[in-house]
């Protein structure tokens, strides 16, 4: 592994790791694997990961993202009104999280997050209301690896005796990302190509019925896959089999979502940290802000107003990279924030990093330091993404 990219890596622990039903293609392909989130995963391949990096931004990469969390959400009992049955399921999980569940229209998903009672993040989810017939009065809900026995927990006790949540997490769950994802993959699976950002689908392939949202982790155009447990070997292969397509381990992950300005869960966000805070504004939708009916919400509708105590924001780096939790100072040498992910990045060829700083200091231009390694470096205050996002909002024609 290359140290310089910083890829959170999980502490050891006493519990056997789990893996992914894609385990052995990975140990075939010489992937190096390390513990995150309890699971073992590629951290990389052999070709490094400034490699992967850089061919899924220019091409197309593979991701088994398997150790997140799918599920299902479906009504016990349903009406037989489509749109009825989905208010009532959307009514149900609003009560934990910041997004207007109700508005979903068929087929389109969006980014929300669950919350405390004082407005801290529990965890950043997508949630997509299924465009099949058959699936009406459900929501096709992925959380975190780390967070999602809590979050699946807190959504069957909120929906209990209403609905039933079904995981989904003994299958696969493949992202393919970049520029020649979706071409790849609609060659495989007729018609995903056309799906927009934040939609999905059910698709037919291989005898079998595949979820497929137009979405990902990288701020590259690119989909995310559901696949049965005995035919998820094959749909990465298949995949693979492209020349367009490279396996990619956690570690280019990382370095992507970092360069799109993505907050990574137990690092950018915390049960502490708000959507406000956390510069995740549009997250909290217009109707919820005017109903002010989530966890928190009196906290956050007074940070909506300006009553911050901190702000995310990205720092272009001078020299070596700023770690989590290295301190953030001002031109005078006081402390004015922390570092929450920090890295390489690839494709600007410098250090950036993503932290907190108290309110005064988060205007883009801002001159700061960071202490790495007993001495301080400048960092500049720059706005986010780092690399613009390249989503499909629309499918072509």
């Amino acid at each position: 592994m290359q140290p310089t990219l910083g890829c959170p890596v999980s502490e050891p622990s006493a519990e056997p790791l789990k893996t992914v039903v894609l385990n052995d293609e990975h140990v075939k392909q010489g992937g190096r694997m390390v513990p995150f989130s309890g699971y073992s995963l590629p951290v990389q391949y052999p070709t490094g990961i400034i490699a992967e990096h850089k061919w899924t931004r220019e091409h197309a990469g593979l991701f088994d993202v398997s150790h997140m969390g799918p599920s299902l959400l479906m009504l016990s009992k349903k009406s037989g009104d489509a749109q009825r049955d989905h208010e009532t399921i959307a009514a149900l999980v609003e009560r934990l999280v910041t997004g207007d569940i109700a508005g979903l229209k068929s087929g389109q998903m969006l980014d929300t997050l669950l919350l405390n009672d004082e407005g801290g993040t529990r965890d950043d989810l997508m949630i997509e209301r299924p465009d099949d017939p058959a699936w009406s009065g459900s929501l096709y809900i992925i959380v975190n690896a780390g967070t999602k026995g809590d979050d699946w927990a807190l959504i069957e006790s909120a929906t209990a005796g209403v609905a039933t949540l079904h995981r989904a997490d003994d299958g696969g769950l493949i992202a393919l990302q970049g520029p020649e994802a979706v071409a790849v993959a609609d060659g495989i699976i007729p018609g995903v190509a056309r799906l927009g950002f934040m939609t999905g689908g059910s698709f037919d392939w291989a005898g079998t019925s595949l979820i497929v949202t137009r979405s990902g982790y990288t701020g590259e155009d690119g989909l995310e896959i559901l696949v049965e447990a005995k035919l998820a070997s094959k749909l990465w292969n298949d995949l693979l089999a492209d020349a367009r397509v490279k396996p990619i381990g956690l570690g280019a992950r990382d370095s992507l979502r970092l360069e799109a300005g993505l907050p990574l869960y137990g690092h950018d966000l915390d049960d502490t940290v708000s959507p406000i805070e956390a510069g995740l504004n549009f997250a909290v939708s217009k109707r919820r802000r005017e109903a002010g009916d989530f966890p928190g919400a009196a906290r956050i509708l007074s940070e909506l107003r300006g009553q911050l105590t901190r702000i995310r924001v990205g720092l272009f780096v001078d020299g070596a990279p700023a770690r989590e939790n290295t301190t953030i100072f001002d031109q005078h040498g006081t402390g004015v924030g922390r570092v929450t992910s920090g890295g390489f990045s690839p494709s600007l060829n410098r250090a950036i990093a993503l932290g907190f700083v108290t309110p005064g200091h988060e205007a883009p231009g801002t001159k700061l330091q960071v202490e790495v390694r007993g001495r301080l470096q400048a960092a500049e205050v720059t706005t986010l993404p780092f690399v613009p996002h390249r989503y499909v909002r629309k499918a072509s024609a």
